[in-house]
């Protein structure tokens, strides 16, 4: 596989899925419920997701493709994680605030992200263990930097977590009292790249999504910052995995730990919550 290649295509096919993003999303979005679990889905979405399957598909035909709306498309030993959208329900009420992600995994692992935001025109991707590159070229994680008031986290869920799970009512709880701010964007992978480029200081994240996972998290990898799953271990992003190992914190390595510690308090308090 000639990563540097299919870097390429991906950031092509981003990028013009976002060109077509940023031209319908000023007008009348058609706007439908997804599943029952208040999600939403718009014509966008569709027509993004169209025009990255047509691209990837046809530079890697061998290649199995699972996106989002559509489900999985082929089969091989290399698979595709397209997520034409992420963030439709911001779109949804006019917020501009989502991005396009397109993720390359063998053997369940991601080997190469790329994140478009199309509302500034940027683009961040990854290669395993070969760095990870933005819009100014090389993207290091900032180093440390005082917290006085605590740090700046963002929070993600997957959809089908309940509202009153136990677990998540006291691990947002805990951020609130422990977090200078909470940011809960409804765009994983833009919380990614925010962490990546130093706007924010961690992320936890609650039985994530599989398809808005890889690309972000291996960014933020191989620009230095550190993930761990709930209980402290190493973090493995398999996509084929159970969704409870799709929890996680992550952040620069001097808060890693700091970030554990609210997990482990918030795990304290969540037998004292009363019923939701």
């Amino acid at each position: 596989m000639d990563f540097q290649h299919a870097r390429l295509v991906a950031v092509e096919a981003a990028e013009a899925a976002g060109a077509l993003l940023r031209e319908r999303a000023a007008g009348v979005v058609g706007v439908r419920p997804k599943g029952s679990t208040g999600d939403v889905v718009t014509d966008l979405d569709l027509a993004a997701e169209r025009a990255l399957l047509d691209r990837i598909g046809a530079a890697f035909p061998a290649h199995k493709i699972i996106a989002e709306e559509s489900g999985v498309h082929g089969s091989g030993e290399w698979t595709w994680l397209i997520d034409p959208l992420d963030g439709t329900n911001n779109v949804a009420i006019g917020l501009s605030a989502y991005v396009v992600g397109l993720a390359l995994c063998s053997g369940g692992r991601p080997v190469l992200g790329v994140v478009h935001d199309p509302v500034r025109g940027h683009t961040w991707s990854a290669i395993r263990d070969g760095g990870a590159l933005g819009p100014g070229g090389l993207l290091v994680a900032p180093q440390r930097r005082d917290l006085p008031h605590g740090p700046v986290l963002a929070w993600t869920q997957g959809y089908g977590v309940a509202r009153a799970d136990p677990a998540v009512r006291s691990l947002k709880m805990t951020m609130e009292v422990r977090a200078r701010r909470v940011l809960q964007l409804w765009a994983p992978l833009l919380s990614w790249v925010m962490l990546a480029r130093g706007d924010i200081d961690g992320m936890i994240g609650y039985r994530a999504e599989a398809v808005d996972l890889p690309a972000g998290a291996l960014i933020a990898q191989e620009a230095g910052l550190e993930i761990r799953n709930l209980d402290g271990g190493p973090f493995e992003e398999d996509i084929d995995g159970p969704r409870d190992d799709r929890s996680f914190v992550a952040g620069r390595p001097e808060i890693v730990e700091s970030l554990l510690a609210l997990v482990a308090e918030a795990r304290r308090l969540a037998p004292a919550l009363p019923p939701a």
